[in-house]
């Protein structure tokens, strides 16, 4: 996690003033909680409130981790800064808890805060997909399959198809943040033996999430194996998108490119240079992101009730992953908004190779006029490896082709672009409901 790959708001969230505004919400739950229960005194839960509730400045938090390199327990150095803090009453605060009740759910809060915005990220994205697609709906580009080309689409139906699989990533992070939004105030190894389950109830109401149905010691790993493995499907998605366009800018297609800023420079040595820099960069970070994926899958088996094998991965893969995510999501809205389309290229191309995107159509025009397909196939194939080979026009050899039994006429009509475009508006309304 570097500045040059972050963005404020989800860097804060991992910030030790957030984690640490966590733990002493946590902890103040809980206490009023116990008050409630006739645990602890209903003053003692007041005096945490009124004395500890402050800003976790500079000068607190250094003064955390003064005490963490002598007790080397980092919670421990937590409730001694805040004992220092609240006085006497603080001997009431963490009863019957264990360190991962804070630390899990604390985690849970910020995974949660993190799905939040990126959520707002990706419903950017969605929309300047949709707005791109809408606009480039009947520009006519070539499919290709193997990198070979195939038969016509358009610009804008690939955009759609990129927006249906950013909007199913969408619905799979909302998911996931539902099924990382629990909370555990459960006690060592999770059998509440000191402390009330209805505590647990409360401080999930307070933090907004829902009470873990068992958490042994530790809340389940497999929740959060799910949520980066959704980032990981996410990112992949974006890696998708990013490569569609580096091929599409490509010296030899030229159909889109990035937005190429004034003032702007491509190469040190070369200074005609306009490189697809945001996407080769987009792909790289969804390599980051897809990193985390491994760690948090391996995380799931933890020996017995618990050990701590998870926690130095999740104090990396938890900001690592969602800041990159957050940036990169930020940075491919910028480019899909930002994105040069030149419509003429993708007509050039389209027409590069005279006409054999239709070969698929004369087959079938061939067949429904008694031709076997075994002979259909062949037929068409050949005048088509002629026109590969010495670029004379498809349409014209088959004219020619006295095998071929189609009028000239109906061989014209089977070269019309339209053919290729009369759904395009189902496939819109299928990936755009609203």
């Amino acid at each position: 996690m570097i500045p040059r790959y972050s963005r404020k708001e989800m860097v804060q969230i991992w910030e030790p003033s957030n984690k640490f505004r966590i733990w002493f919400e946590i902890e103040a739950h809980t206490c009023d909680a116990q008050a409630d229960l006739g645990v602890i005194p209903k003053e003692a839960a007041a005096a945490v409130w009124e004395r500890g509730n402050k800003e976790y400045t500079e000068e607190r938090i250094a003064r955390i981790d003064s005490i963490e390199m002598e007790t080397k327990h980092d919670v421990i150095a937590f409730l001694t800064e805040l004992s220092e803090n609240v006085g006497d009453e603080a001997r009431f605060v963490h009863q019957g808890m264990t360190s991962s009740d804070v630390l899990d759910t604390c985690l849970n809060v910020q995974l949660t805060q993190a799905s939040d915005l990126l959520i707002k990220d990706m419903e950017a994205l969605l929309a300047a997909l949709q707005e791109r697609a809408e606009e480039h709906k009947y520009t006519v580009t070539i499919g290709r399959s193997h990198g070979i080309h195939a038969e016509p689409v358009t610009f804008g139906l690939k955009l759609a198809k990129h927006y249906a699989e950013f909007a199913r990533g969408l619905d799979r992070l909302k998911a996931a943040r539902a099924e990382i939004a629990t909370c555990a105030i459960s006690g060592a190894v999770g059998t509440f033996a000191n402390i009330n389950p209805a505590v647990e109830e409360h401080v999930a109401e307070k933090l907004g999430l829902t009470v873990e149905p068992v958490s042994t010691q530790v809340i389940p790993r497999d929740r959060h194996a799910m949520f980066f493995a959704t980032l990981g499907v996410i990112a992949s998605s974006i890696e998708n998108l990013s490569v569609e366009i580096r091929h599409l800018q490509r010296t030899e297609l030229r159909e889109a490119e990035e937005f190429f800023s004034k003032g702007q420079k491509g190469s040190s040595a070369m200074p005609h240079k306009r490189n697809p820099v945001l996407t080769e960069n987009l792909t790289g970070l969804a390599r980051l992101v897809r990193s985390s994926v491994v760690p948090a899958m391996e995380n799931v088996a933890l020996w017995h009730e618990r050990d701590i094998s998870h926690s130095s991965v999740e104090r990396m893969i938890g900001p690592d992953a969602t800041v990159t995510l957050d940036f990169a999501l930020a940075r491919l809205t910028g480019v899909v908004k930002n994105l040069v389309v030149y419509g003429e290229n993708m007509q050039k191309n389209l027409d590069q190779l005279g006409g054999l995107h239709n070969s698929q159509r004369v087959l079938l025009q061939l067949t429904q006029a008694g031709v076997s397909r075994e002979d259909a196939y062949r037929l068409v194939q050949r005048n088509a490896m002629e026109s590969w080979k010495s670029g004379n026009s498809f349409q014209e050899l088959l004219k020619q082709d006295e095998e071929v039994t189609l009028s000239n006429e109906v061989i014209d009509n089977l070269f019309d672009m339209e053919y290729h475009t009369k759904h395009v508006d189902t496939i819109f309304k299928r990936v755009f409901k609203a």
